[in-house]
């Protein structure tokens, strides 16, 4: 007997047979996705060069373009109004602080020459009630410019201003340990007084027994006048001597300490002929003994 195979049931599609490929067959049937779609619906309305196509979007655009163009004009109106103004201002104030400058420097002209004035009478006094040592006192009181044999020692600041601190420069106010301080300066130079030099200055600055070493912020200030490194210290006297007396001095040693441990560079040289200048003021003091008052004992 045949076989007979199983009725279809009606109204029942056959299955595709490529049923299990419905991933691809969705790909394939789905070529653009809704992406291109929308793109491709926009392109409909503002074109390809994506400006409006439709009468009002067309009118706005032309109203921003307008305003835009309206804005612009009345800024660069008004600025070009106002620049002869700007200009007017900005020359008053030129010439007002041209002529502060120059009234200041015929003012500090003025100083200046009170100053030699005063410090001419100075030496004049000096002179003429030192007696018999009235060149020994003008030398000891720096008022008057020296010449002769001495040394020159130059002091810089180390490469980089670097250091780690402590030692002999520790608790002082400087922001690093590998620039020369107002104290290190004050130990070299009362250095060079004790091991016998006659007179002593400073980058051209001349001391006295009443100058003044001291630090403001970062700087070092001799006299109230700011220095900056390097700084050469010229002393007249012996040279050889005065040098190597000098190095071999307390004050000599704690210079090349802090050479050695901070990068502070230094150099000193004997020289056969130093110049230095009269010190810029000097106070000139005089005292006089007390008269005894009448009925005293003494």
């Amino acid at each position: 007997m045949s076989q007979q195979h199983p009725a279809k049931k009606a109204g029942t599609r056959p299955a595709r047979l490529d049923a299990s490929m419905s991933l691809l067959n969705n790909v394939i049937d789905h070529s653009l996705d809704d992406g291109y779609a929308e793109a491709a619906a926009r392109r409909g309305v503002t074109g390809r060069s994506h400006l409006p196509t439709t009468l009002r979007a067309k009118l706005g655009l032309a109203f921003g373009l307008v305003l835009a163009a309206l804005v612009v004009t009345v800024g660069a109106a008004q600025a070009q109004r106002a620049a002869p103004t700007v200009e007017k201002e900005r020359q008053e104030l030129i010439d007002r602080v041209e002529g502060g400058t120059a009234d200041a420097d015929d003012l500090q002209g003025e100083v200046d020459g009170l100053r030699e004035s005063v410090a001419a009478m100075q030496r004049k006094a000096l002179e003429r009630h030192g007696g018999d040592k009235g060149e020994l006192t003008a030398l000891l009181s720096g008022s008057t410019p020296v010449q002769g044999p001495g040394i020159k020692l130059v002091i810089d600041d180390a490469k980089g201003s670097g250091g780690d601190g402590g030692g002999p420069r520790e608790g002082s106010g400087f922001a690093d340990t590998g620039r020369l301080r107002d104290r290190d300066l004050q130990r070299v130079v009362n250095g060079l007084w004790e091991s016998g030099a006659e007179a002593v200055a400073v980058n051209g600055q001349r001391l006295t027994a009443l100058s003044a070493i001291r630090a403001a912020g970062d700087a070092i200030l001799v006299d109230n006048k700011p220095l900056a490194p390097p700084y050469t210290l010229l002393a007249i006297g012996d040279g050889q001597r005065l040098s190597t007396t000098f190095q071999d001095s307390a004050d000599g040693q704690y210079l090349h300490v802090i050479q050695e441990n901070y990068g502070i560079r230094t150099s000193i040289a004997a020289q056969d002929e130093v110049k230095l200048p009269a010190a810029p003021s000097v106070n000139v003091r005089t005292a006089r003994p007390v008269e005894e008052e009448k009925g005293s004992t003494e």
